[in-house]
């Protein structure tokens, strides 16, 4: 039995003109040849170059100037091995030489796609059956690097949505806090990676100018050291390092201290491997503040630890609910450093605020974790795909460690043989967890489906759709990458299922499902 799916007009299309600063890496003797030409011009050439950079600028970006003082603090190295003195520059100076290790990023320029949908936080001053909206997207730019993005908007009692008008001042976080560590837990969790195989590749300190632009400076002499130990072989354990901090320590006190422990003669190749690990698990946890006048659609969580230096990609975000009562925004992401790729995941109450942290365990290794809007049983809960193929579920006492998963789905029909897995975390109804599915099929089609699971044991499936609920029609099918819909989150309202989708990786808009008549059909489709 075919469920009826209603198309909305709305599309959200990849806009060129959404920028943000960022820094621009210049190599060191290039980057001491631009202070010095900036010191040595005349006062009035300065004053001329800032009023030129500002009207060019200050409309695109909210406090540009700001920007600029920024990217001139991250050159504080380059200083001590030049004969210009920091404290002889004019603040003019100063913003001038920022200026040019400045450099405008479109985000979207490629893409705009796999959305998710979620409640606001703040549903005030609405109509009856309105509700108030928040989409995040996977933006796409230069080079392919994707960051997280958001839209809001208003469903009105029909479905129909009103997007809220979208800013244009475009910025980073306002504050990247990296953070404070207690040895003891340090300890515990790297030893959880090693007792569990999951390392990380040996990229951290193989480029420390990739660091220093994410503001985790590594220093330099660890490249240099690192050449003359591959020949040894003695293994040791954390504390080597570990014993040289406080109780209590930051990243840049992690980092002193490998420097240090890098140049030591006993220094062995295994060695090397546990500072890889130390400097990944450091540089993965964080928090990002972005200003409170910003507008949602202006806050751009774009990459900044080195193992999603390459991008930020398909973002599920899930209200969760805490045994409590207490609510946090969830949302699971995939982590790509060029090579390889790490879950994670980000929390956030208000959209302002925001904490990351990496998933640890044996089975977060893959794509497509999606979490559980409540606990289950008393334990956090979480789809996966383990091995690329089949849908499983996961439970956890700790929501960033999952190390078992059990199978409960796989490919079975014609539209799905290739692979299966969640497009979304589950949804909540009185007949049980709604999972709307992504498969792929010949042609690498992909499309999205729809299962049914029992409220107290989601490892049993109630019913499953025999054909797709939705698949790429003509004016969908063409993109960058063709023959493709995805999403990475639906929501219901009105008794609707709010599905957002992408369309062949290029934009992304949604449709409408009625909730009764999908969960009927479920049903009897077992």
């Amino acid at each position: 039995m075919k469920v009826a799916v209603t198309r909305k007009k709305n599309i959200f299309s990849p806009d060129p003109s959404r920028v943000i600063a960022r820094f621009l890496q210049l190599n060191d003797d290039r980057s001491a040849d631009i202070i010095r030409q900036v010191f040595a011009m005349p006062e009035k050439e300065v004053n001329t170059a800032m009023s030129q950079l500002l009207r060019g600028y200050s409309r695109r970006h909210r406090n540009i100037s700001r920007i600029f003082e920024n990217h001139f603090n991250k050159l504080a190295p380059i200083f001590d091995k030049i004969e210009v003195n920091e404290e002889d520059l004019s603040m003019d100076q100063k913003a001038l030489i920022g200026s040019y290790f400045t450099m405008e990023y479109s985000i979207e320029s490629a893409a705009f796609f796999n959305p998710s949908a979620m409640e606001h936080p703040d549903q005030s001053e609405l109509r009856t059956n309105e509700k108030r909206v928040i989409f995040s997207f996977r933006a796409t730019g230069e080079g392919h690097i994707s960051s997280v993005v958001f839209r809001t908007g208003i469903l009105d009692k029909n479905n129909n949505l009103s997007v809220e008008p979208v800013g244009k001042m475009l910025a980073e976080a306002d504050k990247i806090i990296q953070t404070v560590y207690d040895k003891k837990s340090f300890q515990e969790k790297l030893n959880e990676m090693q007792d569990h195989e999951t390392l990380v590749p040996p990229t951290i300190i193989d480029n420390p100018a990739e660091m220093q632009d994410s503001g985790n400076v590594i220093p330099s002499a660890v490249l240099d050291e690192k050449v003359k130990i591959q020949d040894k072989l003695k293994i040791i354990s954390p504390a080597f390092i570990l014993d040289q901090l406080d109780d209590n320590f930051t990243y840049e006190e992690l980092a002193k201290s490998l420097e240090t422990a890098i140049k030591d003669p006993k220094i062995t190749e295994d060695h090397v491997k546990i500072i890889n690990q130390m400097l990944w698990m450091a540089s993965a946890h964080y928090e990002i503040h972005f200003s409170i006048d910003s507008a949602i659609s202006e806050r751009v969580i774009f990459p900044i630890s080195a193992i999603e230096k390459k991008g930020i990609e398909d973002a599920r975000f899930v209200k969760f609910t805490d045994d409590n009562g207490e609510i946090t925004y969830y949302a699971t992401y995939t982590a790509f450093d060029g090579m390889t790729i790490l879950p994670k995941l980000i929390s956030t109450k208000d959209f302002y605020n925001f904490k990351v942290l990496p998933l640890n365990g044996k089975i977060a290794r893959d794509k497509g974790m999606a979490l559980f809007p409540r606990k289950i049983n008393g334990k956090f809960a979480m789809l996966c795909r383990i091995d690329g193929v089949n849908n499983y579920i996961a439970y956890s006492d700790k929501i960033n460690i999952w190390n078992d998963a059990k199978m409960i789905q796989q490919p079975k029909y014609p539209w799905e043989l290739v692979q299966i897995g969640n497009a979304g975390s589950p949804i909540e109804t009185k007949d049980g967890w709604l999972v709307i599915t992504h498969a792929v099929g010949s042609m690498r089609e992909y499309t999205l489906g729809a299962s049914l699971y029992e409220l107290d044991n989601p490892e049993i499936e109630i019913g499953r759709l025999k054909e797709p609920l939705m698949g790429p029609n003509e004016s969908e099918r063409e993109g960058y990458v063709p023959n493709v819909i995805y999403s990475c989150g639906s929501i219901i309202h009105n008794d609707n299922l709010i599905i957002p989708y992408a369309m062949s990786d290029y934009s992304s808009t949604y449709a409408t499902v009625n909730l009764r008549e999908l969960l009927d059909v479920l049903k009897i489709s077992k």
